[in-house]
């Protein structure tokens, strides 16, 4: 059962209302989500691009750009190296058609998967020094990448870093000390001496910044023509950053919201032949893109391609301008969606019968070895442990170098920071505070599994799931106006997670499970005041079903029920207390 809590933060809810021209319930929920200034207020609310951090303030920008613009006048080779996720893809996309632009001589290599692992290696430096590539600009990697490096700074090449990942640092003295490596340039907002105001972007925001800059740069030392490279240019560019903002999961707050909301209402008219094609074919109304539709359908079928085969189908296809091929690969990326959907449930299944029936079950920390697994998917499945159990989640699987593995976090264990005490049993490894990759040999498997529990801290207040409630609100309160107002709301991911109300004290007048599955729970709830409302509650066991006369608390959120011409609310039940 989650701990219900209540949020408190305190305004004057009524002269935001007044001031903005909503609704006192909805100025509480977004002053929950830690908005406090007129400025926070406006970008929240607002969708104008000149409220965007200026890209200047990013250290090195302008320095990578400078290299770049002396390497395209004098036709050095340049060559992107990016990553085989939906951020990884983006940003290739992004610093490719960019680059095209500027009249860059570029072309990109993405890692594989299974034979190469995440980021740039030496195999891949070694391969572009033999094909004469003068420079390597790094996209949703590299920051971790010393000795790579320091391996092609010694070949003599120019390297340009472009990453959002944490700064690997050491702990001395109880004091991080940061290990950055040898590169020409790089860019990441996370580096203690960047002046950038929010770090919570992207590897595919890093890569526009970036191509933003050039393109300032190259109107003025290249001689093309700003305007030309501006107007619809940097404007399609958009789509790509928001999609990988909200596929990477990053905060849809500050400026990620901004950059989210354009590029949904973007890729409405949108002109790029292979995404309006993977949006046909996963049967989605294009006019009504939201974030749901790039985390849950469009996002998962653009990373199927680097998880079972090779991430530059899915490259191909953004960078596609015929549309009978572009759609042959958007048919083929649903395919390879379908199949690793597939894979994932048979998988999820094994580790959950592991665990169960093993001393597993008694570790906060849970690092479960399914050789087998296809190691493309482990942070899915590892996400789905995390879930079921709410404790961070770490599977391991056999790789052609050794064991891989992928976790997934909880708030309170800052994952990045706790493997990193560890890391001397570890060949490899990287991440965020919520996420992380890494590789150690068969035979530290166990002892990772234990060191990492030894050294863990949680306590059963962190190991219990918390629902924030944004405003407990009688459900007589709500009406189909209030609920068409908390559009403005959206886009909703993380950090500006959907909004959370609760009632009490309803009394259960029906309640029956209906659906082919037998999981939906449909209810009707008499309020305090006695109006009868409907409910409903998805994903529901037998065991829950209210009896008629209980007295309940619920979660909800409110929504629209449209049938048969006839508008009326229904309530989403989301727990029952």
């Amino acid at each position: 059962m989650s701990k219900w809590m209540v949020y408190g933060k305190k305004a004057d809810f009524k002269a935001i209302a007044s001031t903005y021209g909503i609704d006192q319930v909805t100025a509480r929920i977004i002053r929950n989500r830690d908005i406090k200034t007129k400025k926070e207020f406006d970008m929240y609310l607002g969708d104008d691009l000149s409220l965007l951090h200026d890209p200047y303030a990013m250290k090195d920008i302008k320095k990578a750009c400078e290299i770049l613009t002396c390497k395209i006048s004098n036709n050095k080779k340049i060559r992107i190296i990016g990553d085989y996720d939906i951020d990884g893809i983006c940003s290739i996309t992004i610093l490719y058609k960019g680059l095209k632009s500027c009249n860059a001589l570029v072309d990109y290599v993405v890692p594989h998967r299974i034979h190469d692992g995440y980021g740039i290696n030496k195999r891949l430096i070694d391969e572009a020094y033999k094909d004469g590539i003068d420079t390597i600009i790094t996209c949703d990697n590299g920051i971790a990448a010393i000795e790579q490096v320091a391996h092609a700074k010694d070949l003599g090449m120019t390297i340009i870093i472009t990453d959002h990942h944490d700064i690997p640092f050491e702990m001395v003295n109880d004091k991080k000390e940061y290990t950055i490596p040898n590169a020409d340039a790089i860019v990441n907002p996370k580096q203690p001496d960047c002046s950038y105001p929010f770090d919570g972007i992207c590897g595919a925001e890093v890569a526009f910044k970036l191509i933003q800059v050039l393109y300032n740069e190259a109107s003025n030392n290249l001689h093309i023509d700003k305007k030309k490279l501006e107007s619809g240019e940097l404007e399609d560019l958009q789509e790509f950053m928001a999609i990988a903002t909200v596929g990477d999961i990053m905060p849809l707050i500050d400026e990620n919201r901004i950059i989210v909301k354009n590029g949904l209402k973007h890729i409405a008219k949108t002109k790029n032949p292979g995404l309006k094609a993977l949006i046909n074919e996963c049967n989605l109304d294009i006019n009504h893109i939201s974030s749901y539709h790039i985390g849950f359908i469009i996002g998962p079928c653009l990373n199927a391609s680097g998880r079972l085969e090779s991430a530059d189908l899915a490259i191909q296809m953004l960078l596609c301008n015929d549309n009978k091929k572009a759609l042959e690969m958007a048919k083929e990326l649903k395919g390879l969606n379908d199949e690793r959907k597939d894979l994932t449930q048979k998988e999820v299944v094994k580790a959950l019968n592991l665990i169960n029936n093993s001393p597993l079950k008694d570790d906060k920390v849970l690092v479960v070895y399914l050789p087998d697994c296809h190691e493309s998917i482990a942070g899915i499945i590892a996400g789905r442990i995390r879930e079921h159990y709410y404790r961070p989640s770490i599977i391991l699987t056999n790789g052609e170098e050794g064991i891989k593995g992928s976790g997934r976090s909880i708030d309170g264990y800052n994952m990045f920071e706790e493997i990193s005490k560890v890391k001397y049993l570890l060949t490899k490894f990287g991440g965020h505070p919520m996420a992380a990759g890494l590789s150690l040999k068969a035979e530290n498997i166990d002892k990772f599994r234990e060191a990492l529990n030894n050294k863990q801290t949680m306590t059963d207040e962190t190991l219990t799931p918390k629902i924030w409630i944004d405003v407990p609100m009688p459900l007589d309160y709500v009406t189909i106006p209030l609920i068409n107002e908390f559009s403005i709301l959206e886009p909703f991911g993380k950090g500006n997670e959907k909004p959370v109300f609760a009632d009490k004290n309803l009394t259960v007048i029906t309640a029956r499970i209906i659906g082919k599955n037998r999981n939906v729970l449909k209810m009707q709830l008499q309020t305090q005041r006695g109006k009868i409302v409907d409910a409903i509650k998805f994903n529901a066991i037998e065991s829950e079903i209210p009896s008629v006369g209980d007295n309940i608390n619920v979660i909800y959120y409110p929504d629209i029920n449209e049938y048969n011409g006839n508008t009326k609310i229904q309530f989403i039940i989301n727990e029952i207390g």
